[in-house]
C-alpha cells in the first residue's frame, strides 16, 4: 500500500471500553419509551429549516434495510429534501457494498448529481468511505451513532459485526481501512452522537475535524428518535448554507489507499 498523503493522513484509532452492561440492558426500554412519547416532540420536529430539494441517500445500520429508514426519509421529504434509500438490501458491510464499495459508489453515481449521505451506525462508516473515495459525488455527510473514530471493539456488537460482515477487526487491512475512514473528510460533515449509547461508545462516534452534535439517546431505533431527526434536519440545513468544498473531479485524496483495502 502506498503511504497516505499529508492532507489525508490516516489516524491511529483510540481504544476505549464498550458501554456498560447497564446502558446495554436499558436500550430496549429507552427505545420503547421514546416511541411512546414521540408526540411530545412534534413542535420541535416542525421548527427546523426547510429542505432545499437536495438529493439525500440514507444508509441503514448493520443488518438493517431501507425499511428501517422509512420514517426518517419520509420526514426529510416532508421538509423538502428528496431522500432515498440506499437500495442495496440489508447492510452486511462488505458483503453488501462490494470489496471496494463499488456497489455503493455506483448507486450514488446513478443519481446523476452530488448527494448528501446520511449514515446510521455502520451506514455512517460506509458513508465516510464513499466520501473519501469519490468526494465529487458527495455534497456532505451526516453520521448518526457511527463508531468510525476509534477501535471497533469499543462496542457491545463487535462480534456481531464480524459475524455479519465476515471480517475480523484485527485484520491489518481492516485496521488500515478503518484508520483511513477516520481521517478528516474532504466534504462538510456532521457527527450526531450520544454518550449514553448502550451499544457503541459515543466517544468513537465523533472527531475534532467534524461538526459534533451530542444528543441524549440510546442506539436501538436511533433513526426514529425525535431529537436525532431534529439534529439531522439542522445539520442538513447548515450544510446547504455552507460553501461547496474545493474538490476536483474524480477520486479524493484517500481513493487510492482506501480503494486497495478490502471491505467497507
Amino acid at each position: 500500500m502506498d503511504p497516505l498523503p499529508a492532507d489525508g493522513a490516516a489516524l491511529v484509532l483510540t481504544r476505549h471500553p464498550p458501554p456498560s452492561k447497564a446502558l446495554w440492558a436499558a436500550e430496549l426500554p429507552r427505545a420503547l419509551w421514546s416511541l411512546a412519547t414521540w408526540w411530545r416532540r412534534r413542535a420541535a420536529l416542525a421548527a427546523v429549516p426547510a429542505g432545499d430539494g437536495r438529493r439525500v441517500i440514507v444508509l441503514p445500520g448493520m443488518f438493517n434495510s431501507d425499511l428501517s429508514t422509512a420514517v426518517m426519509r419520509r420526514y426529510l421529504n416532508r421538509l423538502g429534501y428528496r431522500a432515498e434509500g440506499w437500495r442495496l438490501g440489508r447492510n452486511l458491510g462488505v458483503r453488501s457494498v462490494g470489496a471496494e464499495a463499488d456497489r455503493l459508489l455506483a448507486r450514488i453515481e446513478a443519481v446523476g448529481e452530488p448527494v448528501a449521505l446520511v449514515g446510521i451506525s455502520l451506514g455512517g462508516i460506509l458513508a465516510r468511505l464513499a466520501a473519501h473515495r469519490r468526494p465529487d459525488l458527495v455534497r456532505g455527510v451526516v453520521t448518526i451513532a457511527a463508531p468510525y473514530a476509534g477501535d471497533g471493539r469499543a462496542t457491545n456488537v463487535w462480534r456481531a459485526f464480524e459475524l455479519v460482515t465476515g471480517e475480523r477487526l484485527t485484520d491489518p487491512a481492516v485496521v488500515a481501512r478503518s484508520e483511513a475512514i477516520a481521517a478528516p473528510l474532504p466534504v462538510p460533515c456532521t457527527a450526531i452522537w450520544s454518550r449514553s449509547d448502550g451499544l457503541v461508545n459515543g466517544l468513537i462516534c465523533h472527531d475534532p475535524a467534524a461538526k459534533s452534535v451530542e444528543v441524549v439517546s440510546g442506539h436501538y431505533l436511533v433513526q426514529l428518535r425525535p431529537q436525532v431527526l431534529v439534529a439531522l434536519a439542522k445539520a442538513l440545513g447548515e450544510m446547504g448554507q455552507a460553501p461547496s468544498p474545493l474538490v476536483g473531479e474524480g477520486r479524493g485524496p484517500l481513493a487510492k489507499q482506501v480503494g486497495r483495502m478490502r471491505g467497507p
